[in-house]
């Protein structure tokens, strides 16, 4: 027998006994038999096939067809891939703590991550990384993906970078000690008003609760008495995450969600009595790029008639995923439940039709009218559900349905400005004028209040927008322009007050002019509105 058959049978066998382990009421003979036959499959192709082939990429490529076959989200995960899959939700990487961008082909630090390693030695936002280890790496066509394999690395490794500073004409050399960099997902958390605190979330990681509770304590601190929950492109993560922050809003003993499967019997998620925002009252904002995790919170949110939904139709992602590692180093995400709200709702949208079909359905929606009306929104009578304390009707099969319908923003649509965003047009921009303006913003705007106030992005930057724009292939014709010109600048704005404060301040611009924050307002401050959408009609 060849060697390469004794590694394949022995690389079977171990993922053969891996699998019988969790069959349950699956057939472990006919498992065994189909293991059997494969293994027979990539033996033959070596002994007999024409020409040579990469045994190791057939059999990635069979696992991969396999699990399209069960459902959109059992996946096949290489051993290259799962440090990166994986980064988002564990909440951190290992490497220097700048935020960079390339502009003009140049790597150039936007900011430090406070008390971070660059920070530590002193690099500085506005600094251009000439060298890392002895390697120049300015004029060569270096792609974001380039830049983290050369930064990034394990805990405790030493990196050294050259940096060309403003006013200084030798290049500066800095020693860096890679650490753990964390990546928040709370992107923002302020008070709107007097009384209405806002929280947005980007993901639901590892680290997610936490963030959360602290921003909570927090705005309840600053006087909260109602909170906006942004959920919106929030596309999921852990589900504990997103259970620990419902029961921050659920009284004691109130059923969160509950997992059921085939071979996986039904687990059920209660509230605790630790809940810190039990009695305010809540929006939660969705869109249809909220999913998983986002949809787990906005369920029993809604089941429970705990808050007001604001927003449109969610992704509908209802199947829970388990990792099992395979022998190679690799991993599987198989799906293994349902996850059901508390009602009773599985709010999972069909797959039957194959893959294309499903991630081609936020497309349907908007041909179909759903994104600008929500009367276009059709679902089964088999699909109803009473929500537990006011018997208000909701719907399951195809995800959460808001209480308050927004449309589509169709003027944020136009091709001009998303144009001039795919172009990576606007941010190079920003990072060019901070580049350039920095000390003068500082000096003139001391603190975001002035800045938010007083600032205005004018018709000389935005010429010379348009201008870049047009060397990027981006024309300018004078109906679309005019119908974006302020979504632009407002973006601008908020763009800049990111990079000389932080994210939440990139939010208190942009939610100044967003219907989706004005109609939660509206809402948190007419309570007799806020009533009238947890009755039942």
């Amino acid at each position: 027998m060849s060697s390469l058959k004794k590694k394949l049978r022995n690389g079977f066998a171990l993922c053969l006994i891996s699998v019988l382990a969790f069959t349950g009421a699956v057939n472990a003979q006919s498992v065994k038999q189909q293991a059997i036959k494969y293994q027979n499959l990539l033996a033959l192709i070596d002994a007999f096939y024409v020409d040579t082939v990469n045994v190791e990429k057939l059999t990635e490529d069979a696992v991969i067809k396999v699990l399209a076959e069960l459902d959109p989200h059992s996946i096949y995960i290489s051993r290259d891939e799962i440090n990166e899959m994986n980064e988002a939700l564990i909440g951190s990487f290992s490497g220097i703590g700048v935020q960079f961008n390339i502009l003009r082909d140049t790597l150039m630090v936007v900011a430090t991550i406070p008390g971070g390693p660059s920070e530590k030695v002193g690099v500085r936002a506005g600094d251009r990384i000439i060298k890392i280890d002895n390697e120049n790496v300015a004029a060569i066509g270096m792609k974001n993906s380039d830049v983290h394999k050369r930064l990034r690395g394990e805990k405790g490794t030493i990196v050294t970078i050259e940096v060309k500073r403003k006013k200084e004409k030798e290049l500066l050399e800095f020693v860096i000690t890679r650490d753990k960099i964390p990546i928040h997902s709370l992107d923002a958390a302020f008070m709107i008003n007097k009384e209405i605190g806002y929280i947005k979330l980007n993901r639901f990681a590892a680290t997610t609760a936490d963030e959360f509770l602290k921003a909570l304590v927090e705005l309840k601190a600053n006087n909260m008495q109602d909170l906006v929950l942004d959920l919106r492109g929030n596309g999921g993560g852990y589900m504990t995450a997103a259970i620990e922050i419902v029961d921050q809003f659920l009284d004691a003993e109130k059923l969160i969600v509950y997992t059921k499967g085939l071979t996986t019997p039904r687990r059920e998620s209660i509230s605790t009595e630790k809940g810190i925002f039990k009695d305010g009252n809540i929006v939660v904002l969705l869109d249809e790029g909220s999913a998983s995790a986002s949809e787990i919170v906005s369920g029993a949110v809604q089941d429970w008639d705990r808050g007001v939904i604001i927003g449109r139709r969610t992704f509908g992602k209802g199947l829970v995923q388990r990792q099992f590692p395979l022998s190679d180093g690799s991993m599987i995400r198989l799906t293994t439940a349902h996850y059901y709200t508390p009602t009773g709702r599985c709010i999972q949208k069909p797959y039957e039709n194959g893959l294309q079909d499903y991630h081609l359905d936020i497309i349907k929606r908007y041909q179909s009218g759903e994104m600008i009306s929500a009367d276009s929104i059709q679902f089964a009578d088999s699909l109803k559900y009473n929500t537990l304390v006011n018997k208000r009707v909701v719907y399951g099969g195809g995800g959460i349905m808001p209480d308050i319908f927004m449309p589509i923003d169709t003027t944020a649509n136009f091709k001009y400005f998303n144009l001039l965003v795919r172009k990576n047009v606007i941010y190079p921009y920003v990072v060019n004028y901070m580049d350039k303006n920095l000390e003068k913003l500082k000096k003139k705007y001391p603190k975001f209040e002035s800045f938010s106030e007083k600032f205005e992005v004018n018709d000389e930057m935005m010429a010379e927008i348009v201008a870049l724009g047009e060397k990027e292939g981006v024309e300018k014709t004078e109906e679309e322009y005019n119908a974006v010109v302020d979504d632009i600048k407002l973006h601008v704005k908020a763009l800049l007050a990111r990079d000389l404060w932080e994210s939440s301040e990139y939010y208190k611009i942009v939610n100044k002019e967003n219907d989706f924050i004005k109609k939660a307002i509206e809402v948190l401050e007419n309570r007799k509105l806020y009533d009238q959408e947890l009755v039942s009609e």
